[in-house]
């Protein structure tokens, strides 16, 4: 019954761990349509299912993976998952295989989220535990993260730029993200050209899109907008922001000042009698006087005055 259980509420992402590991299909097996979208999910999931056993293992057994896909998450917002947890149990097994180098652990392929939520709530982690070698406990990372909450971009970016510097082959990457050759180059230099601890600063800022994250690092040339940004970031106030928020505060801070030229300073008009009556400044666009009431006190009235005659005699003269 407990089986029974998960799978009402089990989500797996289109392709399912099994595939993942590489599970040939019986060639003699009749072609078949397979029901598409969210029967089609709930499907797979079922035979899933079928084909492995689930264990319950010790959370503290369990490492974590070689190389992190998420950024840490709000603690408001992992409260809130690891509340459901603590309600409602356990619904959805997470995968893990037998770790590599060290014997009776484990590392998570996924579920890292569930594996805390559970260890805090002192109960034993429901888990698949499958064989997989480092490329198909990468794969499976990116196809967990397709079927469920996407990454964000900077996820993206940082997950696909870490799995390179780790020695993983260009198309293993493209496969787990999802993303051809020319998106995968420009994830891993959007993540090389980010100080990677204000990235961490920041956080995952979900709703943050690649070209503002693009004109951060562009921006992030100059290296007094990096020390602006890492003066800013450890600020109480700021980390009290959603990420989101906080991009959008070290975006604005370290915008470029647009420079301002010096202006020419006012020339003095001065009379015969001597009397500095007024500055002038003049432009291609416009001519500016102004009138300085203590030299010549009235002489501004009277002009305002006069200005009909004197453009009627302009007009005049243009004639």
């Amino acid at each position: 019954m407990a089986r029974k259980h998960l799978l009402s509420d089990l989500k797996i992402p289109s392709q399912t761990a099994a595939e993942v590991a590489g599970t040939p299909d019986q060639e003699s097996a009749p072609p078949q349509y397979a029901p598409r979208g969210a029967i089609g999910a709930v499907s797979r999931s079922i035979e899933l299912l079928k084909s492995q056993s689930l264990s319950e293992l010790d959370p503290d057994l369990i490492d974590a993976p070689p190389v992190r896909d998420r950024l840490p998450e709000d603690e408001n917002e992992f409260e809130e998952f690891a509340r459901n947890i603590r309600e409602n149990g356990q619904q959805v097994p997470i995968l893990v295989r037998p770790h590599p180098t060290a014997e009776g652990r484990y590392q998570v392929a996924y579920g890292r989220r569930r594996l805390r939520a559970v260890k805090a709530a002192g109960m034993m982690v429901k888990a698949s535990v499958r064989p997989l070698t480092d490329e198909e406990l990468v794969r499976a990372q990116g196809q967990e993260n397709t079927g469920r909450r996407d990454l964000s971009f900077i996820e993206r970016a940082l997950y696909a730029a870490e799995l390179e510097a780790n020695g993983f082959d260009r198309p293993v990457i493209m496969a787990a993200l999802g993303v051809d050759k020319s998106n995968l180059s420009r994830l891993i230099q959007a993540a090389t050209q980010l100080p990677k601890d204000v990235i961490q600063s920041i956080g995952a800022a979900p709703k943050t899109g690649r070209d503002r994250w693009y004109e951060l690092a562009a921006r992030f040339a100059n290296e007094d907008a990096v020390g602006l940004a890492r003066a800013l970031l450890p600020d109480p106030g700021i980390q009290a922001l959603s990420s989101d928020e906080r991009f959008s505060r070290v975006f604005d801070a370290v915008a470029p000042r647009k420079s301002k030229k010096d202006k020419p300073r006012p020339q003095v008009w001065q009379a015969d009698d001597g009397v500095k009556a007024a500055k002038y400044h003049q432009d291609k666009r416009s001519v500016t006087l102004t009138i300085d009431k203590k030299a010549a006190p009235d002489f501004g009235e009277y002009l305002l005055s006069a200005l009909p005659e004197i453009y009627a005699s302009f007009k005049k003269a243009k004639r």
